[in-house]
């Protein structure tokens, strides 16, 4: 006998080869000075594009090779695409504070990259969107039967997920203040297929 798991939602983790440099950390920083309160709790930065600031190209490029990772082991098309980063901006979630649950709109792929977390303290959660209607109450909670998984994040750390799965940020109980920058990511190209009737030039 065997249970397999049909139709998984791939999430995809890995962290930076290397550490932060100052100059990139002193530019974190200095976004912070014009964050923005979010309705979920927590602050963003008001740059929504802040990977286009060329201190951070090393970051953006090391964050591009994971994306074309994903899309060629996940997605696999054989369209002629390229995934490009649309929009990317910074978070500071602070004590008392945490992200409401939601998902992105208008992409198709989505990422965080933690610039400061402890693993020990620190997680992203995501909701499964399909609960059934009929609810057993799990003895032991796994993959098949729980609403809700948690991964522990720390400094470095790279995920990326489909756009349309539901995630958030618990509350933050501890005193140590978490950086993360999020990102968008769509295709330039040509999907779909003029057989099917689906193609479509972007």
């Amino acid at each position: 006998m065997r249970i397999e798991g049909l139709f998984p939602t791939p999430i995809f983790m890995s962290a930076m080869t290397r550490p932060f440099t100052n100059k990139e950390l002193n530019c974190f920083d200095k976004h912070k000075k014009n964050a923005v309160l979010n309705a979920g709790g927590n602050k963003y930065s008001k740059d929504t594009f802040v990977l286009n600031n060329k201190n951070f190209n090393k970051v953006k490029k090391e964050l591009l090779t994971c994306i074309q990772y994903y899309f060629d082991n996940v997605f696999q098309s054989k369209n002629n695409i390229t995934p490009i980063i649309t929009q990317s901006w910074l978070n500071w979630t602070e004590k008392n504070q945490g992200h409401h649950i939601h998902r992105h709109s208008n992409s198709i792929l989505s990422g965080v990259l933690y610039v400061r977390a402890n693993k020990e303290v620190d997680t992203i959660k995501f909701y499964k969107d399909n609960n059934p209607m009929i609810e057993l109450t799990p003895k032991v909670v796994n993959a098949y039967n729980c609403k809700s998984w948690w991964h522990p994040v720390n400094t470095g750390d790279i995920f990326l997920f489909p756009s349309g799965l539901m995630h958030g940020v618990d509350m933050k109980q501890d005193g140590d203040l978490r950086i993360s920058l999020s990102f968008n990511v769509f295709v330039e190209g040509t999907i779909g297929d003029d057989l099917e009737l689906n193609l479509l030039n972007i």
